[in-house]
């Protein structure tokens, strides 16, 4: 049952990854700045790396890592394409909500006891420290697009 349920938490924050992959890929084929986008590449490259480290999680904990973004993916595409429609600081906007939520989905998994330790360690050492930086850095170039 803790496997159960180690395996869908961590495929819960693995579709979250997904889904922030495909919108950083909608906004980058919208966004106009050329340095806005090389900022975007990088911060959807951490996503990957990101995904990566859960799909292995997942399998360490003995469950199939999940393919796509789910019903998440969906919406945050649809607000992301709705931002992107009207300029680049709304769809930074939208990209930065979109990390805030993956921010407090960490850490509700983070806090989770029934977790395995190694799992809740790469979260809280290094996935949760990207979260947050990515927050900065999307407020960085909000502010110089201002």
């Amino acid at each position: 049952m803790q496997n159960e349920q180690s395996v869908e938490q961590l495929n819960r924050l693995l579709r979250g990854e997904l889904s922030a992959i495909e919108t950083y890929e909608q906004a980058l084929q919208k966004v106009k700045d050329a340095t806005t986008t090389d900022t975007l590449r990088r911060l959807a490259e951490d996503h990957r790396s990101a995904a990566d480290i859960l799909r292995q999680q997942v399998a360490l904990c003995g469950g199939t890592p999940d393919h796509d973004s789910g019903a998440w993916g969906v919406w945050a595409r649809t607000v992301e394409g709705t931002a992107s429609l009207l300029g680049d600081n709304l769809a930074l906007k939208a990209l930065k909500e979109g990390e805030e939520h993956g921010l407090k989905e960490y850490q509700d998994v983070a806090a989770d006891d029934s977790i395995p330790y190694s799992a809740r360690n790469l979260i809280t050492s290094d996935l949760l420290t990207r979260q947050r930086q990515h927050i900065g850095v999307l407020d960085r170039v909000m502010a110089t697009l201002s």
